[in-house]
């Protein structure tokens, strides 16, 4: 996501949702449950939401309506009300438009529907039409003539070859069609849209379109992107839309709508931390054995893709056996790797140096397994492990200076080295006592220039269960 994008969403006040395959999966009804800590968390940072859809509001379904948006901006945009039901904005059809519309589908043969204001209605039962509609709507009544007493607020269309509908001049000046399913088109007054609708909710609210995020996935999402000042489209959105979007997230059934907002800055990131819940967390065990015991650790693949690769790589290559840890600092770190042991050699099995891999779950705790390197972007085959006890700052002021709570009481209870953090990558995690009191011992060792340990302590060999 380019800075650009974040910009924009500095202004945003209020985020809108397309329903089928945004929010939701329509062919199958799967929400994500992170929906639900969408909603809530952009309503407790102050911002607006809203429902921008081509489904009337007895089409929302139960799970959509439980979210309690601020805004329905249905049928698209004819019809719009507030969470308690208020009317915003109202705006159905001409009854001569759609006497020319049922007249031009009698015409050529082609069967329709209506939206009405508590019901929608087609002009016969064919499985053609119920495979369009009772994913949307369920099993609709047959009523050719439900124009002639009702409001209609658009219409469809249903054909075999819905996609080489054209429109009669003089209807299409009146109307536009919006494919939304491959036998189906919406019917929409032109100059109508969700885009109309939802300048109805911004006028209320005192809003600029600039101050709106959209979330869509299909054609008749296109004037909303036209509209707002920022627009995400999903993963499994049409091209088109893509192409207009100033970000394309990820598909519905991967949280698309959580991982935009989170990299946004408009959702607070729901972090896990690997380190806090080694039981819990899946990744490969590296032994490493030296002449003063074994320190045992859990790699993090997950986060730090390309430095575990690198790590396993070169153990299992026989690259680490018979290094020493060249650099011991006693309440700080034991540094090794380097095959010269003069901390100025090492090569990673890519065969030049690879980029940090930092990540926002992984800190410099104590028995924290850690990159050490030149500078950014800079790995080799160098690494050392934390093993500072005494850390001088309390929790409280390391939260403040921006690190995790969780992490940050870590930090006082146990030690570590928060200054490395996001300077060294963080790659692993001690595991067990054994393992500490290793460290311990190895740190303790004598030294002398440059920190050099007096005898030799020798990595054995490394040996990694994956």
């Amino acid at each position: 996501m380019d800075i650009k994008t974040k910009y924009k969403a500095k202004k945003i006040k209020a985020v809108f949702f397309d329903i089928d395959d945004t929010l939701r999966i329509k062919d199958t009804g799967y929400m994500p449950q992170s929906i639900t800590k969408v909603f809530k968390s952009l309503k407790k940072k102050g911002i607006l939401t809203g429902i921008a859809s081509g489904r009337a509001i007895y089409g929302v379904v139960p799970e959509i309506r439980d979210l309690e948006p601020d805004y329905f901006v249905t049928i698209n945009g004819t019809y719009v009300i507030d969470r308690k039901g208020e009317e915003v904005a109202n705006l159905p059809l001409d009854k001569t438009i759609i006497e020319s519309f049922v007249t031009w589908c009698q015409e050529i043969g082609i069967d329709y529907g209506f939206a009405g204001k508590e019901k929608p209605v087609v002009s016969a039962r064919k499985e053609l039409i119920d495979h369009a509609m009772i994913p949307v709507y369920g099993l609709l009544d047959v009523e050719p003539d439900f124009h002639l007493n009702n409001d209609v607020y658009h219409m469809w269309t249903f054909a075999e070859n819905n996609s080489e509908l054209v429109l009669p001049d003089e209807l299409a000046q009146q109307v536009r069609l919006v494919p939304w399913h491959i036998h189906s088109s919406d019917t929409v007054k032109l100059g109508i849209s969700k885009a109309s609708g939802l300048d109805y909710v911004l006028e209320k609210e005192g809003l600029k379109p600039e101050n709106v995020l959209f979330f869509g996935d299909g054609p008749n999402d296109m004037e909303m992107f036209d509209h707002v000042g920022l627009k995400i489209a999903m993963g499994n959105a049409v091209p088109e839309l893509k192409e207009k979007a100033d970000y394309v997230t990820e598909k519905v059934e991967e949280d698309g709508i959580l991982h935009a907002l989170e990299e946004l800055g408009l959702v607070e990131k729901e972090l896990h931390f690997p380190q806090l819940d080694l039981e819990n967390v899946e990744g490969p065990i590296a032994t490493i054995k030296t002449n003063h015991g074994d320190l045992v650790v859990k790699l993090f693949p997950e986060h730090a893709p390309k430095t575990v690769a690198n790590f396993i790589g070169l153990a299992k290559d026989g690259y680490y056996d018979g290094i020493i840890f060249h650099r011991i600092i006693k309440d700080f770190m034991i540094q090794g790797g380097d095959p010269t042991g003069t901390g100025m050699g090492g090569q990673s099995i890519y065969g030049e140096s690879f980029e940090d891999e930092f990540s926002e779950e992984l800190y410099n705790l104590r028995g924290a397994l850690s990159m050490a390197n030149a500078g950014p972007n800079t790995n080799g085959s160098q690494f050392f492990v934390v093993q500072n006890v005494n850390f001088p700052y309390s929790a409280k002021e390391l939260a403040r200076g921006g690190w995790p709570e969780a992490i940050a009481e870590r930090y006082a209870e146990n030690g570590g080295t928060p200054h490395l953090d996001r300077r060294h990558t963080v790659f692993g995690q001690l595991v067990d006592q054994a393992s500490y009191d290793v460290l311990d011992k190895i740190a303790a060792v004598e030294t002398g220039a440059q920190d050099k340990p007096l005898d030799d302590v020798i990595i054995e060999s490394i040996e990694v269960v994956d």
